[in-house]
This record gives structure tokens, sequence and C-alpha cells, in this order.
């Protein structure tokens, strides 16, 4: 069933903030690692996991569209020819 128009974009917004985010801290903080950004990822799946409190429908899309940037950006700096670990 496709996200309606109002959820694609939030999807969208928050998706290209949080990869704009680190990217620019990736070429500002020399202590960001892969490693920082994979244990941020790690955290964002228990928080997708642990909803006991109920989180509303737009803090399931920022939840979703953060854990699809992480997952982007590490694939994409995986990918790169020497990685800083």
């Amino acid at each position: 069933m496709p996200l309606s128009d109002w959820k694609e974009r939030k999807f969208d917004t928050v998706y290209r903030a949080c990869l704009a985010g680190l990217e620019r801290q990736r070429r500002t903080d020399p202590s960001f690692t892969i490693g920082t950004a994979r244990g941020v990822l790690e955290q964002l799946y228990i928080q997708e996991g642990s909803d006991g409190v109920g989180r509303g429908e737009v803090q399931d899309i920022q939840l979703e569209a953060s854990i699809a940037a992480y997952e982007r950006f590490l694939a994409d700096w995986a990918a790169e020819p020497a990685t800083r670990t």
C-alpha cells in the first residue's frame, strides 16, 4: 500500500536532511568514524523495536527515514576504496 503524499514528503525531507547531516559531520568531524555511525544505527534499530509508549505516525516515519539514511550512508562509505573504521 503506497504512502500518502504527505507521508512520502515527510519521509523524503527527513531522509535528505539526515543524509546531508551525516555527510557534513563526516567532512567536518575527524572523530566521526564508520563505527560511530554504525553505533547510532544500532540504537535507531533498538528504538524502532521498542514502541512501548506508542509513537505516532509522524515519529514512525521520521525513525524509518533516519534508519534508511544511515543505511545508505554506511553502505556508500563502506564501498569507498579506503574507509575509516
